[in-house]
């Protein structure tokens, strides 16, 4: 994902800390991730190489950071930027658990700088397509969303439970968040699931029910995520398997695209964040904090195999 973020950060890009020696030339050919292709080789020439973190935060020529590190490491390095007077994007999951990740929201305001998690879904053409055409739908029937993807067999750390939360947690707080961003907080929580995979429900005040299920499958398994929101007039559907995101009412209507990448509006919309020295708004850390906290009950849920229980978010 660091990768990804430093071609979307194009000229913005000032300095990259890695602990590997390959990786500060701009050589990212041994990466690999649920992406599709290589990250090959990036142009490092004009970038400032850090192998120590403290020396970059150290810089005064950085003003923000972006942390694409373990999970683990969020918040301590969060914290550690953030009393160094930078302004912090971290990769999703925000935090390993929520005290964790309220920690880093205190410290943020404490030091009166910009905190944002990279929930990019919230950026991605065709989940701004069906949060705008939601109000379109009426009264809400019910929702799924689907993401799931083989068993990861790179990057050691991401399947150390301790380190990256596991594989529910780092795939399905996609979703979770989405669901907190449309829906907003449900009052009870129900799962199912074995292994590295559930199949969760999350019930809300006037009875709708939304499904998030999905995680880590076989090795080979390609990549995926889909939604469906049904509503009173109509069925909002996408798939990036090919089905395109399109809104069915009395005909089938393809719905306008942004046609930035997520990642690219992601770091656009924080830059300008930083640079005007307001909060994210559109992607608000407590709200993130929240997706973490879900995404440990509904893990908790999962273990009481589909009993209905109160969200305590």
């Amino acid at each position: 994902m660091g990768s990804v973020h430093a071609r979307a950060l194009g000229p913005r890009l000032g300095a990259v800390y890695s602990s590997d020696a390959r990786k500060l030339t701009g050589d990212l050919s041994g990466i690999k991730g649920n992406l599709d292709g290589t990250c090959g080789t990036l142009d490092f020439s004009g970038v400032k190489p850090y192998s120590d973190i403290a020396a970059l935060l150290a810089d005064p020529a950085i003003g923000a950071v972006d942390l694409c590190l373990p999970t683990d490491l969020h918040e301590p390095v969060a914290l550690q930027a953030l009393r160094a007077g930078k302004h912090v994007l971290v990769e999703k999951p925000m935090a390993l658990d929520g005290a964790s990740a309220r920690r880093m929201i205190a410290e943020a305001e404490s030091c009166g700088r910009v905190l944002m998690t990279a929930q990019v879904l919230r950026f991605f053409p065709e989940y701004i397509a069906l949060r705008e055409a939601l109000p379109r739908l009426g009264e809400i029937r019910h929702a799924t969303f689907h993401r799931r993807c083989g068993t990861p067999g790179w990057g050691g750390w991401l399947k150390d439970p301790a380190r990256s939360g596991g594989g529910i947690f780092d795939l399905l707080i996609h979703d979770v968040d989405m669901c907190l961003h449309l829906f907003g907080i449900p009052e009870e929580i129900a799962a199912t699931g074995l292994g590295e995979t559930i199949d969760a429900q999350l019930f809300y005040h006037d009875g709708f029910p939304v499904t998030i299920t999905g995680g880590w499958e076989a090795p080979a398994y390609p990549f995926r995520m889909e939604y469906t929101v049904a509503g009173e007039r109509g069925i909002i559907d996408y798939s990036s398997t090919g089905r395109a995101a399109t809104l069915f009412t009395t005909e089938a209507q393809p719905l306008p695209l942004a046609t930035r990448t997520g990642y690219e509006a992601e770091l656009d919309y924080f830059m300008q964040c930083c640079e005007s020295g307001t909060q994210p708004e559109l992607c608000p850390p407590e709200e993130s904090a929240q997706a973490v906290e879900l995404m440990r009950e509904l893990l908790d849920a999962r273990n009481r195999n589909g009993v209905k229980i109160p969200c305590n978010l």
